[in-house]
């Protein structure tokens, strides 16, 4: 039997590190969680020149990435955090 999941109240933030962490926080993550994913966003949204987010693709996030992985020289699990970040 699949259970119906309550939708999500909307946002009261307008900025989207604070918008990222009020959801985080509604959904009960750790504080170490909350740190680690506002770190990557904030990486990714730098990394991109300050453009907002939600005029970012999925081809920005390969690039993103790859730059991590190539560049950075990241350790396989901090690839995966930072894409875990950039998922939620």
């Amino acid at each position: 039997m699949k259970t119906a999941t309550a939708p999500l109240p909307p946002l009261r933030s307008v900025k989207v590190l604070d918008q990222l962490r009020e959801r985080i926080r509604y959904l009960q993550y750790s504080l170490r969680t909350e740190q680690a994913y506002v770190h990557w966003v904030r990486a990714f949204i730098r990394f991109h020149g300050v453009r907002h987010p939600a005029t970012l693709g999925s081809s920005e996030v390969e690039a993103f990435l790859s730059w991590l992985a190539n560049e950075r020289k990241v350790s396989v699990s901090t690839h995966r955090q930072a894409l875990a970040a950039l998922l939620f």
